[in-house]
């Protein structure tokens, strides 16, 4: 008899582990979603305006990190989307920024810009060639041999394509001339899919309708500060002409139409629906309308947030119906920087001033004329950053070392310059936090040879115009980016210890049980699921 009782109980053990092995041990799905110019404290201070299925549902039912943070300066779309899918630095995956100068062609270049490699739909040559180190996307096509489903969907193309890295199936933005989503011939054949959708259902067909006006009642609206007293707002796109496509990205109906090319890719692609995991990069956008300072349009900023509280529950409910939200590991977080805001009104004597970048470089090539005899010792200069001729410097036996410090030493005494930095100091000098934040910024064969740190609440001043906000405020104040994990048996709780942005590839990586990205040196958290 008790034999036969062992002989039962044993039985039932190894049929019960059986059943344990064959559930799934990974994530069928990760979404990972990185929203543009995402402000914290907007979050938190918009709250009273938002439904139950969005924000608060986050708040509520997922893994909040009140306090991610960025380990390196000048953070901008470009070099955030590369931070959070790499888990490393600009250093390391050669992203510093939107654009650069090239020291050979002396020309600014584009963080995705590629000629070797076709637009679809677009006119854009574009690829990832910039980005030298692996990607999430990347480890889990070679994870899965190639079998996972990985796309990425975004308003630029920049956020598109430098998520999905080198080796997704598809990176699709929404074109800001015909409103169509356009791709690159880098990832192979344009999906059928995506091109039934464009002919179909494209936003060239519905944008002359759209008008965007207050979701709640105007009264509603009274939590930011403006100089200017706003009664209402509308915006009507078909009255914007050639600007149409490019003022909609900047609207939080942008985010709605991510969402429908995600419901699109649900409906006609396997992801998410076997036992191999999957890999969904989506971005949204929550800056100013048409770039635009929230003092002008205080009201719209805070619309913004409420309609993309809609749209993060009508996302979350999307994967929920198509996949199921314990299926799918889903994470949340932002790109860590805002457009600049113009500088104060002088009237309340706020310390400021102008630095002109161009100046500064032609003062510096004087000084250096001056010490080594007649020549174009500053070849270019972009931002902050001033390149040297090292041709010059060579030929002439010159000690660049030499020549880096002296030129340091003449542009700190300069108005408004803080400190200034050259590359010899930040790879080789004594280290110091500061000194860390601004090397995680440098790339050797993309950044100049001096880094000029600007003093607090003065303006930048880019005088060629080389992007839209050629003038800029320094502001040092500290700014932290939410983070919050969903789904998969996340264990909800607040956290406001920091932590970095860095470590959310790696976690990920952890629960799909593949390689963390090449150059990624954070530790996973492993405590996240239950």
């Amino acid at each position: 008899m008790k034999e036969r009782i062992l002989t039962s109980l044993l039985t039932v053990f190894a049929i019960t582990g059986l059943q344990a092995q064959t559930q799934p041990a990974v994530p069928r799905l990760v979404v990972g979603l990185a929203i543009d110019q995402l402000r914290a404290d907007y979050i938190e201070a918009f709250s009273a305006l938002y439904g139950e299925r969005g924000f608060k549902r986050l708040l509520k039912e997922g893994r909040v990190y009140a306090n991610a943070e960025y380990d390196f300066i000048n953070i901008d779309r470009s070099s955030a989307t590369a931070a959070i899918y790499t888990g490393t630095s600009p250093y390391y995956n050669g992203i510093p920024s939107n654009r650069w100068m090239d020291r050979t062609s002396l020309r600014l270049m584009k963080a995705v810009d590629d000629p070797a490699f076709m637009g679809i739909y677009t006119s854009e040559s574009s690829s990832p060639r910039f980005l030298q180190v692996s990607t999430l996307s990347d480890e889990l096509m070679v994870a899965s041999d190639g079998e996972a489903e990985v796309y990425s969907i975004a308003p630029t193309r920049e956020m598109a394509v430098l998520a999905a890295g080198h080796a997704a199936k598809g990176a699709f933005w929404l074109n800001d001339v015909t409103g169509k989503w356009g791709g690159s011939t880098y990832y192979g054949a344009f999906p059928k899919w995506v091109s039934d959708y464009n002919d179909r259902e494209g936003l060239d067909f519905r944008i002359n309708d759209m008008v965007w006006r207050p979701y709640h009642p105007v009264t509603a609206y009274r939590y930011v500060t403006s100089r200017s007293k706003q009664l209402d707002f509308k915006h009507n796109f078909s009255d914007e002409r050639y600007e149409k496509y490019k003022r909609f990205i900047t609207s939080p109906y942008m985010n709605d139409e991510v969402n429908r090319l995600v419901k699109a890719c649900f409906d006609h692609t396997p992801i998410g629906k076997d036992y191999v995991p999957d890999l969904l990069t989506l971005a949204y956008y929550a800056g100013n309308y048409a770039h635009k300072p929230n003092a002008e349009l205080s009201m719209e900023i805070q619309d913004m947030y409420v309609r993309l509280d809609n749209s993060i529950g009508d996302l979350l409910e999307l994967i929920d119906r198509k996949v199921g939200l314990e299926h799918t590991l889903f994470f949340i977080t932002s790109t860590g920087y805002t457009d600049p805001d113009p500088a104060d009104p002088p009237r309340f004597k706020v310390p400021a001033g102008e630095f002109h970048i161009k100046r500064c470089a032609a003062l510096l090539n004087m000084y250096l004329m001056a010490v080594y005899g007649p020549g174009q010792y500053v070849e270019a200069y972009f931002d902050r950053q001033i390149y040297l001729n090292h041709k010059l410097i060579e030929d002439r036996k010159m000690n660049l070392v030499e020549v880096m410090n002296r030129s340091a030493e003449f542009v700190v005494q300069m108005s408004g310059v803080q400190n200034a930095y050259s590359a010899q100091r930040l790879l080789l000098g004594s280290w110091t936090p500061k000194i860390e934040k601004i090397r995680n910024t440098y790339h050797p064969n993309r950044s100049g040879d001096i880094y000029v740190e600007v003093m607090p609440g003065w303006t930048v001043v880019n005088d060629e115009s080389f992007s839209a906000h050629h003038a800029k405020v320094v502001r040092e104040a500290y700014s932290s980016s939410p983070l919050i994990f969903i789904g998969f048996g996340v264990k909800p709780k607040t956290l406001y210890t920091p932590v970095k942005i860095a470590a959310i590839v790696p976690t990920v990586a952890h629960f799909m049980r593949i390689r963390a990205p090449n150059a990624c040196p954070v530790p996973p958290i492993t405590d996240l699921c239950k």
